[in-house]
């Protein structure tokens, strides 16, 4: 009786245990990730937060648009479709509003929403930019977000000149991508960590 109490709970230590090694694993791969960022810790918890309230404010007062909202370095990227002008620009500006937002950029379409294949496209093509980075010379994938909506790239991060030139050639030369566009903050010289 004893050995099957000692069986019994080593099973169900385990199985209750099971789901903490993935959460584990993604917590070390994030907390790599931040250390290899260019951001502060708090430039990166921030981006964070002003995405989750940009949505916010799309679900709230713009129903019935497809609009992806991506903050770095407390810039935003406003990408995917909306049905006229004045939306493209209200959003904009209520984006705007959101604290900590130092600036917009607004890349917003008029027009339909996209279809579901053609943003399982642009999540493919995400992916093999992504991937092409790895390895890359000149720049490292880390300090480069890739945004893809309607086979256009957008790269965002902060990098030297060189540094976003040599991630633009590699996306731009890139299976499926129509065109390249640059949402970089600039510096002079790489930053030391």
């Amino acid at each position: 009786m004893k050995r099957f109490l000692m069986v019994a709970g080593l099973v169900t230590s385990a199985i209750s245990l099971q789901g903490c090694f993935p959460i584990a694993a993604v917590g070390v791969g994030a907390t790599a990730l931040v250390v290899d960022d260019r951001r502060s810790t708090g430039f990166y918890v921030e981006d964070e937060n002003i995405e989750w309230k940009a949505r916010s404010i799309l679900i709230d007062r713009f129903k019935d648009t497809h609009v992806n909202v991506t903050s770095f370095n407390l810039g935003v990227l406003l990408t995917g479709e909306v049905s006229d002008e004045k939306m493209k620009a209200d959003i904009a500006e209520a984006i705007r509003k959101v604290g900590s937002v130092k600036n917009v950029t607004n890349e917003l379409t008029v027009g339909g929403k996209s279809s579901l294949a053609a943003r399982s496209n642009d999540a493919l093509i995400t992916t093999n930019v992504k991937a092409r980075f790895i390895g890359a010379k000149g720049f490292s994938s880390n300090h480069v977000k890739v945004v893809t909506e309607a086979g256009v790239v957008y790269l965002m991060g902060i990098v030297t000149k060189e540094e976003g030139d040599a991630a633009t050639e590699v996306a731009r030369t890139t299976s499926g991508v129509s065109r390249v566009i640059k949402v970089f903050e600039y510096v002079d010289k790489a930053p030391k960590r």
